[in-house]
């Protein structure tokens, strides 16, 4: 499967570097020929559909600001079956070939239950506070 389109989110708390990160995924993918979406608010946008569209000039001056660009929320739904159904069906209704997901061990559990349960492709990029990743 050719990736052609993926989407970024931040999910969780906020941590130091989110921004950094989702410019340094927008603009690599970008450099590779990839479409690239926002997803805000995490997993809780990821169910609802808040989606917007990210290219060079959208993470230009993000670097030195604090919080996520993307925003961010805990999401209680996405640890139901329903709520990971959802997800997977926004991922397919937007045309979302894989899933770059910043945050901790809550952030990489949802993107291994995307994986696992509806065949998504997704990869994970530290971005806690709490030491909770191996």
């Amino acid at each position: 499967m050719a990736i052609k389109k993926i989407g970024v989110l931040t999910s969780g708390g906020d941590a130091p570097g989110m921004n950094a990160c989702i410019r340094a995924v927008v603009r690599y993918s970008i450099y590779k020929g990839l479409e690239v979406v926002g997803i805000e608010q995490g997993y809780s946008g990821l169910i609802s559909g808040k989606i917007l569209p990210m290219d060079r000039r959208s993470v230009s001056d993000i670097i030195h600001r604090g919080g996520t660009i993307l925003k961010t929320a805990r999401c209680p739904e996405f640890n139901t079956q329903e709520g990971l159904k959802q997800a997977a069906e926004t991922m397919d209704k937007n045309g979302i070939d894989g899933l770059v997901a910043i945050g901790g061990d809550g952030t990489f559990r949802g993107a291994k239950d995307l994986c696992v349960g509806f065949g998504k492709l997704a990869v994970g990029i530290p971005g806690t506070i709490d030491n909770d990743l191996a």
